[in-house]
């Protein structure tokens, strides 16, 4: 079963990476598909500090959704080593109906592909040359379903054969010369015309529905005596194709594609080439399958579920090329579209996770102790200890019952959470991304950044390295406004670094007084309820 991604936004916050693992464990709870948990982004020294304080590894990160070579329906047609017969590969292509083989070495790597076009001009030449060359006796005895009849031991001991296949006619017995000792003769019941091959020492002498006499099966000669019950002209055939098919399939300037190339790449490879199909091999060189052009033409895309965003510009790279099955979020409905009707569960609360953990409870599903916990230090940090302006009441509801199944301290939970930035000191930059996201509102781009702490004065000694690298951001992306948020739960309060316009800053949030690219905004806790909506007032 193919995986579902469920996934949060682009540098995740811990209500992002948790809501994300707790519906993807609710989902597989209940004995549905496959669902996988991922995310778009490093783990912030906060969600990190979290998982570790309930033992939790953090979920796959995946880089984008693009289709891949491993999401088409591809072909996965037999194989055949290099060593196999000519006649075995078109045995497998009429039962198969397949026009195209892999051939491939004895550790499954490519060595090359056999069409069925490389078997017919074959064919062709075969017509107009009779001259066959270096055919394994093993693939002849095959092919022929014959068996050697002398007994001399140079016929046991022969490894190849190969010259210009006779075939001698019971009317021209007495006037046939064979041109070459290096020849294969073809023959019926003619006792003599096989006398008369051996002691001209022909390399092979096929007998056709015939039986050989005892004397001739024990002459010393180097040639092998073969009997076989088809008739001389299927017999002459089937030689030729007990050619190992290593002599006739194509191991030159192959092209092949890996499961993780993606589709845009392989149609625009496959638009400048002309093969019928192309070989697929896995990470280890190995041969997976087949590609057809007509399998770019419905690719199976990934699906997905988006929790906690649903904007474009926020979500996985790649999305207008994945299926999007759910929406769970408590935002603002934005600009993701889809092609068919999708669930959308968008709620006006703190945190997703409040949300999802009202779906645990609508399927009658207690969350382990462990996801509780997640659960409830997300609903903390999200909704800054329950002082953001986003917080409900369902919020510090839905917190303090996961707490008690998990058995932990909210206040505890908060102190732990918050403290996280008080860490070892980053670069700026890394800072900066943590827990940022870009908007587009009424014509006007910008990035708005949080940072969640409970020492802001430490950050704020680095205002002016925050300060170059805002403005080196806003200059590189053409952004209009790019602000910083550094909330204290302590005081209550953010202070707002930003790099843009600022009159745009003074008329939004009514500051009056100086200001240095900074100011601090009392009450101001939330991006989502109180930065956002009130630029977007501004600018709407």
């Amino acid at each position: 079963m193919d995986t579902i991604y469920i996934t949060g936004h682009r540098n995740p916050d811990t209500d992002s990476i948790v809501s994300a693992m707790a519906y993807a464990a609710l989902k597989n709870a209940l004995g549905q598909r496959e669902y996988q948990a991922a995310r778009l982004g490093q783990i912030s020294d906060e969600t990190q500090m979290v998982l570790d304080y309930f033992g939790v590894q953090p979920p796959q990160l995946i880089t984008n959704v693009r289709t891949q070579v491993r999401d088409l329906d591809y072909d996965t047609p037999p194989t055949l080593s290099p060593a196999a017969t000519l006649s075995r590969a078109w045995q497998i292509m009429q039962a198969d109906r397949i026009s195209v083989l892999p051939v491939v070495n004895e550790d499954g790597t490519l060595y090359g592909m056999l069409s069925a076009g490389d078997v017919a001009n074959y064919d062709m030449r075969s017509v107009r040359d009779p001259v066959v060359g270096r055919v394994p006796i093993y693939n002849l005895l095959s092919v022929l379903e014959g068996k050697i009849i002398n007994t001399a031991s140079g016929g046991q001991l022969r490894d190849e054969i190969s010259g210009e296949i006779v075939i001698t006619l019971p009317t021209c017995q007495e006037n046939l010369l064979f041109s070459s000792p290096d020849t294969i003769v073809v023959c019926g019941d003619q006792p003599e015309m096989i006398r008369r091959a051996l002691e001209v020492g022909v390399s092979c002498v096929i007998v056709c529905q015939a039986e050989v006499p005892m004397e001739l099966r024990d002459l010393e000669t180097e040639a092998c005596i073969i009997s076989t019950p088809f008739d001389p002209y299927r017999a002459v055939r089937l030689i030729w194709h007990a050619l190992p098919i290593s002599h006739v399939c194509k191991n030159a300037s192959l092209v092949s594609f890996h499961l993780d190339d993606y589709i845009d790449d392989v149609k625009n490879t496959v638009l400048e080439s002309r093969f019928r199909a192309y070989p697929i091999l896995d990470e280890n060189e190995k041969v997976v399958g087949t590609l057809s052009r007509y399998h770019l033409l419905r690719p199976r895309r990934k699906r997905v579920i988006l929790m906690d965003h649903n904007e474009r510009a926020q979500s996985v790279p790649g999305l207008e090329q994945a299926r999007i099955l759910e929406i769970v979020d408590h935002h603002r409905l934005a600009d993701i579209e889809t092609g068919d009707p999708i669930y959308v569960r968008n709620e006006p609360v703190g945190s997703t996770n409040t949300i999802v953990a009202g779906m645990y409870q609508e399927k009658g599903l207690m969350p382990s102790a462990k996801m509780a916990g997640l659960m409830a230090a997300a609903i903390v940090s999200d909704t800054v200890m329950f002082k953001s302006p986003t917080c409900t009441q369902r919020d510090i509801d839905v917190a303090n019952r996961m707490a008690r199944i998990a058995n932990v301290s909210l206040e505890t939970l908060g102190k732990t959470i918050f403290s996280a930035t008080s860490g070892d000191p980053k670069d700026v930059e890394t800072i900066l991304k943590t827990d940022y996201k870009e908007f587009h509102i009424a014509g006007h781009d910008l990035a708005v950044s949080q940072i969640t702490c409970m020492d802001s004065e430490r950050l704020l000694d680095r205002k002016t390295e925050f300060l170059e690298v805002m403005q080196e951001l806003r200059k590189k992306r053409k952004f209009d406004l790019v602000v910083l948020m550094i909330t204290d739960v302590l005081l209550d309060g953010s202070q707002l670094l930003f790099a843009g316009d600022e009159e745009t800053i003074r008329q939004a949030f009514h500051v009056e007084g100086d200001m240095d690219h900074s100011v601090f905004l009392p009450k101001i806790m939330s991006r989502k309820k109180q930065v956002i909506p009130m630029l977007s007032a501004l600018w709407g």
